[in-house]
């Protein structure tokens, strides 16, 4: 696999070009139109586990993403929409099960690492959900918590692309939620990965959409 990828100076250039890449699978893009009011924004473990470079797991593509990500933050912000960000940690007592196997590493919440990074720090009045699989439906009160406030469509952020991102948006979909994907606000570890899960994600569950569209939609096309 090619190193990771998604620099800060070409990630708009980037996300434009993933788009064309797509092009032809994402045949539903334009029978969707996202009702900003009924929607709400999911920033998906951007923890320090990932982004800090003093820990094992960290992705160097990750800071790619989080101007983009607190670009959409502070666009729902400004409307007063959901925004619901998702925290991958085990207590203690937990049981890792096939994830723990599989990866053979575990995010316990006591962990300074398991913390969202500071530069996207949630609000006090924003729901932050702790999950323990891939899915953050998995386990969590979450579709719970998007009924209750009517919320019909989710907008998928954060990392990784391929893994808990695309896992909570199949999910979402088969709950008959709409999603829409950023691509250049989601990141893997490598190109490859998210280039392959956007391509399936665009094939039958999720519209994509740049940071830049999501904005002009929203009305804020002058949020910086």
């Amino acid at each position: 696999m090619k190193e990771s990828y998604a620099l800060k100076s070409n990630i708009r250039d980037k996300g434009k070009k993933w788009l064309r890449a797509i092009e032809k699978l994402g045949k539903r893009r334009d029978d969707f139109e996202i009702e900003p009011s009924k929607s709400a924004l999911m920033v998906i473990d951007m923890q320090e586990y990932f982004l800090s470079a003093d820990s094992h797991a960290f992705i160097p593509s990750s800071k790619a993403i989080v101007p983009n990500i607190e670009r959409l933050l502070k666009a729902y912000r400004k409307i007063g929409h959901p925004v619901i960000f998702t925290r991958h940690a085990l207590k203690n007592d937990d049981e890792p099960g096939i994830m723990g196997r599989w990866w053979a590493d575990v995010i316990r919440e006591g962990d300074s690492f398991s913390k969202i990074t500071s530069v996207l720090r949630p609000l006090k009045s924003e729901v932050v959900l702790r999950k323990t699989r891939y899915s953050a439906f998995q386990g969590t009160d979450l579709e719970k918590l998007l009924r209750e406030r009517g919320i019909e469509s989710l907008v998928i952020t954060g990392l990784m692309t391929h893994l808990c991102c695309e896992s909570t948006a199949r999910e979402a979909f088969m709950k008959d939620f709409e999603v829409y994907f950023i691509v250049d606000a989601t990141v893997s570890q490598y190109e490859e990965l998210h280039l392959s899960s956007l391509k399936t994600l665009s094939d039958g569950f999720a519209i994509p959409l740049t940071t830049d569209e999501l904005l002009r939609k929203l009305g804020g096309e002058n949020v910086e």
